[in-house]
């Protein structure tokens, strides 16, 4: 099996939008807090939908949530 390349940047950024919870997170987004976790670990690819849906939560574009392959930003 291929290492998953979908990265994201969810928990810096719960941590910058006033420490939002797993939870607080999955409920905006509809999906369960394992949901979350699985994302965070780099565990689960997000589904368009749910990328989209992550995106409105914390208000900011694609782009500054999840990357393909290697990032170099932190």
């Amino acid at each position: 099996m291929g290492k998953n390349l979908v990265g994201n940047h969810i928990r810096r950024l719960r941590f910058d939008h006033n420490e939002m919870t797993q939870q607080q997170l999955a409920d905006k987004a509809g999906v369960t807090r394992q949901t979350i976790v699985a994302l965070e670990k780099g565990n689960y690819s997000p589904s368009l939908e749910l990328a989209f849906r992550i995106a409105l939560a914390f208000n900011l574009p694609l782009e500054e949530i999840f990357f393909y392959g290697e990032n170099t930003k932190k």
